[in-house]
């Protein structure tokens, strides 16, 4: 019984640390944007303007792409940032047509006076 659980343990271990090794040899996807969004040069969730009507806007854009089944996981998850009404739309979508499906919903919610798109369609 103790040479069944040590040769057990030993196997697990060992899977671990061979999982650990592989991820340790690929850098993270999103070191480069990382930079990026540090250099103060790029808007971020902490640049969303705290006034009502923009707070507002930006719920409003966000409710409707979050409601929209047509859009992939990461189309529901980009960044929307309102600040004196400009909507700053960041983040990956899996194809063109999502990227000009969020911008047209961004444009057509009231109070919205442009809409700088950031998207990146994902690369396949």
């Amino acid at each position: 019984m103790k040479r069944v659980l040590i040769v057990g343990s030993l196997a697990l271990a060992l899977t671990a640390a061979s999982s650990v090794a592989r991820a340790e040899n690929y850098p993270a996807d999103n070191t480069g944007k990382n930079v990026r969004d540090r250099s103060g040069n790029t808007m971020t969730a902490g640049d969303q303007s705290e006034d009502t009507g923009d707070v507002k806007i930006t719920q409003q854009i966000r409710k409707a792409v979050v409601s929209d089944d047509s859009l992939s996981t990461d189309a529901h998850n980009v960044k929307i940032i309102t600040t004196g009404g400009v909507v700053t739309l960041r983040g990956p979508v899996a194809n063109a047509a999502e990227k000009a499906k969020i911008t047209a919903t961004a444009q057509k919610i009231a109070g919205v006076k442009h809409v700088n798109n950031q998207l990146e369609v994902a690369s396949q």
